[in-house]
């Protein structure tokens, strides 16, 4: 016990919801949820997210917080003290690996937003609208890679105050601006002229919009969304008290979570659809969609320059919060596995950020012409952690829990101090049956189309 006893934690419930909510709450929830949900049928979409959400989502979210708390370690050894066999460890590495290589393209992501906040601060928000604005700045390797580092130090310093000073105080103050900022923008987006339209399209659910990839980037998402299989809850179930109630911390993210993907999706599609008229084809503009459409939105209103400020603020700080959450999984397993201070993990994570970064922010400038698999830097790190890795990951989870934890482990875990486990039937066969059928079909579907050996 005595390992346990030096282990930082959250002062209490509302530390972990609001932490946990932080690392969910990010660009994946601003960025790519509102551009998948324009992508692949609005309503249909949302419904089937929300699903799976409530189903798949809940089912991983419990199990990795469960295997955080009942181990009090970070992945590797988490999955070493339940598993025991190479194979699990091989598990418990895959979710430690990941975030060390997702948050060096994320944090490229995020100085890309630090940029934008930066010139809407500076400049005129016509001059940010051109077409050519972001093309010319991501291609100039110079300007990408300060703006990639400028972000890499936001988050690092965070991470070097430690969980409650750093994590928890950093996410108890952005948490609830995030959301006022959210409705904020959002309640202008959806009173412009022709606005309603999009909010009919992102609610209403159509089943003629509906296709196979709905599901697969609905599943693809909920990974991206919920911080599912990326050690990230593992981590931060490793400092949850006994006395907190995980399933209905669970729920509390969950709703957070998807209630801020509603709101970031009300805030982009109506507006969309105002400023062009309904056209599906800007509606599938994807990546593009944050960086190129609304700032050509932000234009065309008002007080264009001054959304463009509210709207850049907030995805700045749910890239941040999300940012440091996948930096704390990082900086916790060299903590636990090499007995590493933080000063020294977050150093080395700060290596690792800049090394894999850099190929990130140059690959869309002096590096453009280096691909793999016809992809560039930035878009392959995202396939292989996100298609490949996560799937991966959530599976050895699955087994985990179902053929070495025991599920009569996670019931006890969750119903600690006499906290019910109300969704106990739902947790049992999702982990049994569904889940790993969810994460094979995910892998074969992502792999074998990026391959070409399918198309939806």
């Amino acid at each position: 016990m005595l390992e346990h006893e030096h282990r930082s934690s959250f002062s209490g419930k509302i530390g972990f919801v609001l932490a946990a909510a932080g690392a969910s709450v990010g660009l994946g929830n601003i960025w790519r949820f509102p551009y998948l949900c324009a992508k692949y049928g609005g309503g249909i979409f949302l419904l089937v997210y929300i699903v799976l959400a409530l189903t798949f989502g809940y089912t991983m979210i419990i199990a990795e917080t469960a295997i955080g708390r009942t181990t009090k370690k970070s992945p590797v050894s988490a999955f070493r003290s339940l598993g025991g066999t190479n194979a699990m460890r091989l598990g418990g590495w895959m979710n430690a690996i990941i975030p060390m290589l997702i948050v060096p393209y994320y944090s490229v992501i995020g100085g890309w937003v630090c940029k934008y906040l930066f010139e809407y601060f500076r400049s005129e928000a016509k001059d940010i609208a051109t077409d050519t604005f972001f093309v010319d700045f991501i291609s100039n390797g110079a300007e990408a890679e300060i703006w990639f580092i400028v972000f890499m130090l936001m988050v690092l310093i965070v991470i070097f105050m430690g969980v409650r000073n750093g994590i928890e105080r950093v996410s108890k103050f952005m948490m609830p601006i995030l959301v006022v900022l959210a409705i904020v923008i959002c309640v202008y987006s959806v009173t412009r002229p022709g606005a309603l339209e999009g909010v009919k399209y992102m609610l209403v659910p159509n089943m003629q919009n509906f296709s196979w990839m709905t599901v697969v980037s609905a599943m693809g998402q909920m990974f991206y969304s919920l911080s599912i299989a990326m050690g990230i809850l593992i981590t931060f179930g490793s400092y949850v008290k006994d006395e907190v109630s995980i399933e209905d911390s669970t729920r509390q993210v969950e709703f957070f979570d998807t209630a801020i993907a509603i709101l970031a999706s009300l805030m982009i599609i109506p507006a969309v659809f105002a400023f062009s008229g309904g056209d599906p084809e800007t509606l599938k503009a994807g990546p593009s969609l944050m960086f190129i459409t609304m700032p050509k939105i932000f234009a065309s209103m008002g007080f264009g320059k001054y959304i463009g400020v509210l709207f850049f603020a907030l995805v700045l700080f749910a890239a941040v919060t999300s940012a440091i959450a996948l930096t704390e999984s990082c900086v916790s397993t060299f903590s636990d596995e090499f007995g590493w201070s933080r000063r020294k993990g977050t150093v080395v994570m700060a290596v690792v950020m800049i090394i894999l970064g850099s190929l990130s922010s140059l690959g869309n400038g002096p590096l453009a012409n280096v691909t793999i698999f016809g992809m560039q830097f930035l878009d392959f790190f995202d396939f292989l952690t996100n298609s490949v890795m996560m799937p991966i990951a959530a599976f050895a989870t699955c087994i985990l829990v179902v053929y070495h934890m025991g599920l009569s482990k996670i019931d006890e875990e969750v119903m600690q101090n006499g906290h019910p486990f109300r969704r106990r039937a739902i947790f049992g066969f999702m982990i049994k049956y569904l889940c790993p059928l969810f994460v094979i079909i995910i892998l074969f579907s992502s792999v074998a189309s990026v391959l070409g050996l399918i198309s939806f």
